[in-house]
């Protein structure tokens, strides 16, 4: 973390003109360059404005302060942005680097972030000031302390614990990240009727119905990856799940309509013309077989949809198949050794490693092959 001496230097004028006219720079060599003031502390700045570029466009360009564990922590500007909160008033109690904040801000009228550092608590109101943020107010406290003092009520509060422990250990269960959501229960129904919780995307979307009953589950994924998962609690759609996946769309299923039942009768190769390989986000909600059930042959939250016809839009991607067949080492290996191929694979038993070593295979894109398991069979499928 940045030191109270290190975020005074970064004020500077000379130091801040360091950076400005290093930042093009490789960050090894600006941190050697012994012309440049405090070139370590330069240098560090350099290498995140650098990285910010994709993550964070609008931090890169306002040239705002970005302490590395808090950059590392920080969610992307592309995925903050696609929470649907709004309303008048939001309380943030985790405001870290403040870049959720600084995307609800455009949502909200007014937004209340608290930081329980006190130099990153300056940090993000000198970045708001840099961004030209004038809705976002940042508060120095811990959400502990804030909530025991509030008299205010809110719209929403939105909260990202800190998941590593004192020792730097991730944690996943809430009751072990701070602030402790559950334990501040009721003090966060006494700032307002709505909250929005966000969790490693490790956690397990049952938990999440267990803990706080009639929530809302949302995972977001930028590159089939997921990067979110967001509980939410408004009354609007109780025990509801909802899969984002940044620049594919959005599905969102009420709790009275779920049905995760798979495709019934039996899997008939010979039939299929076309896969369905489903986003990360609709698997981590385990909406795969509710959405693609009609239109495929599904039979796994985690697997692919197969089917006769081209499927409808959805999050996620849709191939041609040449040809399905038996996973049988020996046989294709008197077919596939030494080709190079793109692997895919879902609710597959083995490794890619593992694929490469039984075939003779070699990644490359030559080709493009896929590789699941159905009823208990192992199956690869050759796409066009």
């Amino acid at each position: 973390m940045i030191t109270r001496e290190q975020f005074e230097l970064l004020m500077s004028g000379e130091v801040r003109e360091a950076i400005r006219r290093n930042r093009e720079r490789d960050p090894l060599e600006v941190a050697l360059d012994k012309r440049i003031v405090h070139p370590s502390l330069v240098a560090t700045q350099v290498k995140y404005l650098q990285r910010a570029r994709r993550k964070l466009p609008s931090y890169a360009a306002a040239e705002c302060i970005l302490p590395p564990r808090a950059y590392e922590q920080s969610s992307s500007e592309a995925v903050a942005a696609v929470k649907r909160l709004s309303g008048n008033r939001l309380l943030d109690l985790t405001c870290g680097l403040g870049v959720d904040s600084f995307l609800l801000a455009r949502r909200f009228r007014e937004v209340v972030t608290v930081e329980r550092d006190p130099v990153l608590a300056d940090i993000a109101r000198e970045n708001f000031r840099r961004l030209g943020v004038e809705r976002v107010r940042v508060v120095h406290a811990s959400a502990e302390e804030y909530l025991a003092g509030c008299r205010e009520r809110f719209d929403w509060v939105y909260v990202d614990p800190d998941r590593r422990d004192a020792a730097g250990r991730r944690q996943v269960r809430l009751e072990d990240c701070s602030p402790d959501v559950l334990a501040l229960r009721g003090r966060l129904g006494e700032a307002a009727d709505r909250l929005c919780v966000k969790c490693s995307p490790l956690f397990d979307v049952d938990e999440a119905f267990r803990l706080l009953p009639g929530c809302r589950v949302e995972a977001v994924s930028a590159g089939d990856e997921c990067k979110e998962l967001n509980i939410c609690i408004d009354g609007s759609m109780a025990g509801g799940r909802a899969a984002e996946a940044v620049g594919l769309g959005r599905v969102e299923v009420a709790a009275g309509e779920y049905d995760p039942s798979p495709s019934a009768g039996p899997f008939e190769p010979e039939r299929y013309r076309w896969l369905a390989v489903p986003d990360v986000a609709l698997r981590k909600v385990r909406i795969v077989c509710h959405l693609l059930r009609e239109s495929c042959f599904v039979r796994s939250e985690n697997g692919y949809g197969f089917s006769a016809e081209r499927p409808g839009e959805f999050p996620g991607r849709v191939f041609e198949i040449e040809g399905i067949e038996p996973y049988e080492p020996k046989r294709l290996k008197r077919s596939l050794k030494g080709v190079r191929a793109e692997i895919l694979k879902h609710d597959f038993p083995l490794r890619t490693e593992r694929i490469l070593s039984d075939t003779g295979l070699r990644e490359g894109g030559d080709c493009r092959l896929a590789f699941t398991r159905v009823d208990g069979k192992n199956w690869m499928i050759r796409l066009k």
